[in-house]
């Protein structure tokens, strides 16, 4: 089975990401500035919390974008937020032909959006579908939803450009792990969850261009709509040490599919990386044990199921079920195999889960 994962930070690339945003952090708060949790409220002439929007100002610089907005929803917020800036109800969105994200099926549903799908994977496919049915606007998913998915994000983005189709990209799972988003790429809006940066429950990052986040930040007016000071505070504070987490997690999953590779547990056929969503192990099964295989390893301290998928609350390594997505696309995944996120933890607890796991199956 040929995966396309997308490619890591290494551990070097990793810390001058989070150095680079300190240094960006340095030139909006100044002194003891940063030293507090942050403002409630519509303070007048913001019509939000000062520090919220600070913490944007920082997060728009660090991702090199015009602005940045943190909305209420976490990341199905931000794309909902996103969409809607984009596009009138009943208008056309492109997007990739393959199972939709179910929380992005259920907005484009809600907007009454019409789907134009073509496949990612070839250029010449998405140029047709453009040409055909002119979508006022595109979705693209930098992780992968199908296992074979192989498309480059900057190249499909630049395929919409060249056709003037605004686009979003949905980065969950990619922030902080991969060298450049969405909106660094050329898209015109990111759109990811703070959750998954070790921030706090709740928040999602809109970044891009500045007219289309200040139609988010509008439709987001009301007091009980706003991030709160604290709330942005957090979220900034994760997102420093996201990078280098998330490299040494990509470092475990490479020493894991090595040792599961090399025969040391006989009942895995196979072992690769996947964006399924977040970047995992897949371990691939000789006989349908996986359902057996993820009731033993839940006894043995893994994780049942995720929390936010990379949460600051997800400390132990994940054993579950295939995405949704990939099960989608082939069912019979299901029985066969299965993902495993080592969270922070390292190769040798995952493994001796595993091997437990198998025993007499």
């Amino acid at each position: 089975m040929k995966t396309y994962p997308l490619q890591s930070l290494t551990m070097e690339q990793a810390q001058l990401k989070q150095f680079k945003l300190v240094d960006t952090i340095c030139h909006h708060f100044p002194g003891s500035d940063f030293l507090n949790t942050g403002d409630l409220g519509l303070v007048p002439g913001l019509n939000q919390p000062q520090m919220t929007q600070r913490v944007e100002a920082v997060i728009a610089d660090f991702f090199a974008s015009p602005a940045a907005a943190l909305v209420q929803g976490a990341g199905t917020g931000a794309i909902r937020c996103g969409l809607v800036a984009l596009l009138k109800a009943g208008e056309s969105l492109l997007i990739h032909d393959a199972p939709l994200y179910p929380t992005t099926a259920v907005i484009a549903e809600q907007m009454g959006l019409t789907l134009i799908r073509a496949d990612f994977n070839q250029l010449d496919e998405v140029n047709r579908a453009i040409e055909l049915h002119r979508p006022q606007a595109a979705l693209i998913q930098h992780t992968r939803q199908k296992i074979d998915d192989s498309y480059v994000l900057q190249d499909v983005i630049a395929c919409f450009n060249q056709h003037g189709i605004p686009s979003l990209t949905d980065d969950n799972y990619a922030v902080m792990k991969v060298d450049g988003i969405g909106c660094e790429c050329g898209a015109t809006l990111s759109t990811f969850s703070s959750f998954k940066l070790f921030g706090p429950a709740g928040i999602g990052v809109v970044v891009g261009d500045e007219k289309v986040v200040n139609a988010v930040r509008q439709s987001m007016y009301s007091g009980g709509c706003q991030v709160q000071g604290f709330q942005a505070m957090e979220a900034l504070r994760g997102l420093v040490f996201a990078p280098v987490m998330h490299a040494v997690q990509a470092q475990v999953n490479d020493n894991l599919v090595d040792a599961l590779n090399s025969g040391i547990i006989p009942q895995v056929k196979q072992a690769f990386i996947a964006n399924a969503q977040s970047k995992v192990v897949l371990v691939e099964f000789h006989q349908p044990i996986a359902e057996r295989v993820l009731n033993g390893a839940q006894q043995l301290g893994a994780l049942p199921y995720p929390v936010g998928a990379e949460s600051k609350y997800e400390i132990p390594p994940l054993f579950y079920r295939v995405s949704g997505t990939f099960r989608q696309s082939d069912p019979t995944l299901e029985q066969r195999m299965i993902r495993i996120n080592p969270n922070r933890s390292g190769a040798q607890t995952v493994i001796r889960i595993l091997q437990e796991s198998c025993k007499g199956l």
